[in-house]
């Protein structure tokens, strides 16, 4: 099956995938946040609670959608739509296996990164047209931290970019696995005396091969929380002193949507970080020794094992990184505006400045 052809079914995927995945991290938020906090969670909808979530949403779907009298009626009623949009157009570029890559537009990081900055274009429109003070404030909030915690998260791609000289992720992706096919990496490797490409796994991740890519891929996952709006920088919402933030005003299932972009959001991050940093789609087992790991857990580009094996070390991966992200939030306090804007511009834009140079000059000598 061509790549074309397997357009229209990685969209299929993608719309099953992000409600999907809603569903379920609903649910394991609760029982991860309730087992830190040493309580059960839910347990008396469904066994074990599993399906306490259906029942919010059956609750949602029947609430009134109200319009406040003195809100901008169609920014309002717009808003969560834009959110939505742009958070799920991002998952257009992204590779899930080998041959299975959506769009596989040759500037798939470009455009992932530009189209979900629009999202801070709908929640300003939620906070404005809104017409409340606290969803206004919500709002400003959410651009200032977004704005400024796009700076050092761009700095942190730039510097995976740098090292694989390519912008498309299905090409980062097999960079890094045992299906290399990048001509001047092998070269590089091979005046060593070493084809990590053959050995696979992760030993050829880019956080190994540049050891700098994991203090990379600690800004990387710091600025994505604070682009998720997730604790500690949940200050958008800010329950204690904004109500809910800049969705205050909103209810039933425009509320809903809001949900479901942030987790769309998580999710979309995640993937990114495992794309760039964790070898993608790639098995995590080297092909060392008598068993050759690589081999019996990834399958070869074009057949379905390949397709399937690949979803799965990706979407793992993914899910991981979502669970450290709801390991944070009920671990860490909110942080304070000012300590907000200082961590995001006296700390991790001037470590990603000196990330992109180091990785230049690794990349200019050769390493």
């Amino acid at each position: 099956m061509t790549e074309k052809a397997l357009i229209p079914f990685t969209l299929i995927i993608f719309l099953l995938l992000v409600p999907g995945f809603v569903v379920i991290g609903v649910y394991l938020e609760r029982k991860v946040s309730a087992f830190i906090q040493d309580r059960m969670g839910p347990m008396e909808v469904g066994k074990w609670g599993v399906l306490q979530l259906f029942a919010d949403l059956l609750k949602l779907l029947q609430k009134e959608d109200i319009v406040p009298k003195a809100a901008d009626k169609w920014l309002f009623l717009i808003a969560p739509f834009v959110i939505f949009v742009a958070v799920f157009a991002g998952f257009a570029v992204v590779p899930l296996a080998p041959d299975l890559a959506g769009s596989g537009a040759a500037v798939g990081v470009f455009f992932l990164l530009t189209i979900v900055s629009v999202d801070v274009v709908g929640l300003l429109m939620a906070g404005w047209g809104s017409n409340n003070k606290f969803a206004l404030f919500g709002a400003m909030r959410a651009v200032a931290q977004i704005v400024s915690y796009e700076i050092p998260l761009g700095l942190s791609i730039l510097c995976v970019v740098m090292l694989t000289q390519t912008l498309d992720l299905q090409a980062i992706s097999f960079q890094q696995g045992i299906y290399a096919v990048d001509p001047v990496y092998l070269f590089e490797m091979k005046q060593f005396g070493l084809d990590i490409s053959a050995i696979g796994g992760f030993l050829s991740w880019n956080i190994v091969r540049n050891p700098f890519l994991l203090i990379a891929y600690v800004i990387f996952f710091i600025a994505s929380l604070a682009e998720c709006n997730r604790a500690p920088f949940d200050l958008p919402e800010g329950e204690s002193e904004l109500v809910a933030g800049f969705h205050t005003e909103y209810s039933g299932m425009r509320w809903a949507i809001f949900m479901l972009s942030e987790y769309g959001m998580m999710l979309l991050v995640s993937l990114l970080g495992a794309i760039l940093f964790l070898g993608s789609w790639n098995t995590p087992f080297p092909n060392i020794g008598p068993l050759r790991l690589a081999d019996w857990t990834s399958g070869e580009p074009g057949t379905w094992f390949g397709y399937l094996s690949g979803a799965f070390w990706l979407l793992g991966k993914a899910v991981f990184g979502v669970l450290v992200q709801m390991w944070a939030r009920w671990t860490l306090p909110r942080l304070r505006v000012d300590q907000l804007m200082y961590l995001g511009w006296k700390v991790l834009t001037p470590v990603g400045l000196v990330l992109f140079f180091i990785c230049g000059v690794w990349r200019l000598i050769g390493i």
